[in-house]
């Protein structure tokens, strides 16, 4: 199977063996076969699946956060509705959202797109949402040396809509605010009111 031998060679850090027969008796332990037709390849598909999900926990966001730019300007940089999805570290279900990312450069700003990429690379790992925000927030404060530093997720959970309390729909939006965004309040009012606006 050359498309599984790509992905055991894209991620060298995860033992595709070992989640394989961990799936194996998952579906043995709540009653399949494991040897049924339908369920034949399917430890190498959630093996496959399980190392792209969690490619973060191998990788290191603050290089996207190397190369800056000199430029005095110092007022908000905000990018909206950055999408992500992420796995909750308490039952392995998906949360999937929108992350608002905003900062106030000292001196220095960063390309646009790489805001959404420590987006996505921090969401890649079992964790959750606060500590998610957190360390989005202290990424961009320490590599970027910014004045203030603003991220805001919006989420659905997987783990609230699917079982236990069974409510889709519901949202869970947390904060990290750093700098001015957390002493000034008519800063952090004005950064809010821009995430919050809908067109």
């Amino acid at each position: 199977m050359a498309d599984h031998a790509e992905f055991i060679a894209k991620y060298p850090n995860v033992d595709f063996p070992r989640l394989e027969k961990a799936v194996e008796e998952i579906l043995a332990a709540v009653g399949e076969d494991p040897q049924r037709e339908g369920l034949l390849e399917t430890p190498k598909r959630v093996a496959r699946m399980y190392a792209e999900l969690f490619s973060g926990l191998h990788l290191d966001p603050a290089r996207h956060l190397q190369k800056v730019f000199e430029e005095q300007y110092d007022e908000l940089v905000l990018v909206r509705d950055i999408s992500f999805n992420s796995m909750c570290e308490h039952h392995l279900l998906p949360f999937i959202g929108v992350a608002h990312v905003g900062y106030l450069p000292k001196g220095k700003v960063v390309g646009l797109s790489k805001l959404a990429r420590i987006v996505e690379e921090v969401s890649r790992k079992p964790q959750v949402q606060e500590r998610m925000s957190h360390t989005l927030a202290d990424l961009i404060a320490s590599e970027l040396d910014a004045k203030g530093v603003v991220v805001v997720l919006e989420a659905e959970h997987s783990c609230m809509t699917i079982r236990g309390v069974r409510k889709p729909g519901a949202l869970t939006i947390t904060s990290s605010v750093r700098g001015l965004f957390k002493t000034n309040q008519a800063t952090r009012a004005e950064v809010m009111s821009l995430i919050n606006h809908r067109k």
